[in-house]
């Protein structure tokens, strides 16, 4: 294992030729700043020994405040669809990419979450507050945990800067790492400044450095796109099948790698609620849980459009061959979720009549507010008094039998299925009120042992951990009234 300064830098973004690719910037230091949390696990995806959280200066030099010479830190500039309006300039407005490191085939950004100020803060103070960062710093190791492709987290900064939002709170930072940060709107933004030839740079740059396998296709853009139509189908099908909503799903938060990426008021359901909307700012419910894949088509729609230009040099023949790609992508997502939802149910191969037993058990639970997480679990244990978690028992008896009908099926044996059940359907999801419960602990008291408690079961939230079964206990009566924005 390597100390910080023995890491390996390519850096291969910052290489790039194009002037509008990037910003060359510095990082804004905390005052007083402190590291709440490393992530041990996390650190050896770069290879990093876990002793160097204990050295004087580490805070210092993942902040920016004491650079590595191999640091080349730059905040990435790009476009997006906001609550589907076209936003022609964003970029990484309060985050700042260190550099990337490789480590046993793979690359990882460092990315600094709350450096400060960039050219792209449209005059914000480039911060992030400590309540927002323990948001995302648990929940991209929780979808990780949950087998959901993910940014990770690596450590978590803390300070007593004062940060205005809605009211003043504390200021902290954040490394979250992934193969990189490249957006959709990364390539909206050359293409809708006719920028034809930055947006072939960026896709050869993609292609080299992540997918070289697309260079051996027939068109290599087009093969990107249906990379990103598959990715982005399975994403949004394990969201759904694990009740997870993200709540802002721009174009500019949509991963070119189809990970999921900028965790602001997401939400795991707790009352199966197909329309939960779990943004307070998303008045229409554009994002609520049960649009998120009609939304993925839309921003893989954005994603097509924009690279139209490398798919062909004729318009019309680059529109049609899009299309014919964007055809497929329901149909894509639609197989996966399927697919999961029978693992859910120790199901293996999707055949006639299973899609409507999906529907009909989802249509009971939202009828009868049963706790989605919590049913599955039960289910996957065969509790004898699951039936009580329905108001409408009969209805729930006669769906049972179908499903015992259906399961008996089965090649695998019972004891096999539910064993299989049991580790697809987590006992522990990241529900709002156990982050909210961190959150005051850490910005009232200086506590952070429930960011470690809650760490462990994210982390495993397949095992049963008994000494934490409080945390899979159906969420308390304050619950429904805790709100989160985009400001979270």
């Amino acid at each position: 294992m390597k100390k910080l300064e023995d890491l390996c830098f390519n850096n291969s973004f910052s290489k790039l030729s194009h002037h509008e690719f990037y910003s060359k910037v510095e990082t804004t230091p905390l005052s007083n700043q402190h590291l709440i949390h490393f992530n041990s696990d996390v650190a050896k995806l770069i290879g990093l020994d876990p002793d160097e959280q204990h050295r004087d200066d580490f805070t210092d030099i993942i902040s920016g405040k004491k650079p590595l010479e191999q640091f080349f830190s730059l905040a990435m500039c790009y476009a997006g669809h906001q609550f589907g309006q076209f936003v022609p300039r964003l970029g990484d407005g309060r985050a700042i990419l260190l550099g990337q490191v490789s480590h046993e085939d793979q690359k990882w950004d460092l990315h600094l979450k709350g450096a400060g100020p960039t050219p792209y803060s449209r005059g914000s103070d480039g911060r992030a507050v400590l309540r927002s960062t323990i948001r995302e710093y648990l929940c991209s190791e929780a979808m990780h945990g949950l087998g959901i492709a993910s940014s990770r987290s690596l450590c978590m900064i803390g300070s007593d800067e004062e940060v205005y939002r809605e009211q003043i709170e504390s200021g902290a930072m954040m490394i979250r790492m992934a193969p990189s940060h490249i957006r959709f709107g990364s390539f909206e933004y050359f293409y809708y400044t006719n920028q034809h030839t930055a947006l072939l740079e960026l896709a050869d740059h993609l292609i080299v450095e992540h997918y070289p396998e697309l260079e051996e296709t027939d068109n290599p853009y087009l093969s990107l796109l249906k990379q990103c139509i598959d990715s982005t189908a399975l994403l949004i099908a394990q969201w759904q099948s694990v009740g997870f909503s993200h709540g802002v799903m721009n174009t500019d938060n949509m991963s070119i790698h189809g990970i999921t990426l900028d965790y602001g008021p997401f939400g795991f359901l707790d009352a199966f609620n197909p329309g939960y909307i779990c943004n307070h700012s998303d008045y229409q419910g554009r994002y609520a849980f049960n649009k998120q894949p009609e939304i993925g088509l839309f921003n893989l729609s954005c994603l097509a459009q924009a690279l139209l230009p490398l798919i062909s040099s004729n318009a019309e023949e680059a529109a049609e061959l899009a299309k014919a790609e964007l055809a497929n992508y329901q149909m894509i997502h639609l197989e996966y979720y399927h697919q999961l939802m029978n693992k859910k149910l120790g199901l293996g191969k999707v055949v006639q009549g299973d899609t409507g037993l999906h529907k009909d058990l989802l249509d009971l639970m939202q009828e009868n507010q049963t706790d989605y997480t919590i049913f599955f679990r039960a289910l996957s244990n065969d509790e004898k008094n699951i039936r009580d978690m329905f108001i409408n028992r009969e209805a729930y008896d006669d769906w049972h039998s179908q499903y015992t009908e259906r399961a008996d099926k089965e090649d695998a044996d019972r004891s096999s299925r539910m064993k299989s059940m049991l580790s697809t359907n987590p006992k522990f999801i990241l529900r709002n009120h156990l982050l909210e419960t961190a959150i005051r602990q850490a910005t009232d008291k200086n506590d952070y042992s429930e960011i470690e408690n809650l760490l462990t079961v994210c982390q495993s939230p397949f095992e049963e951990h008994s000494e934490y079964n409080h945390y899979s206990d159906y969420p308390p009566a304050w619950a429904s009234q805790i709100e989160v924005s985009c400001s979270s």
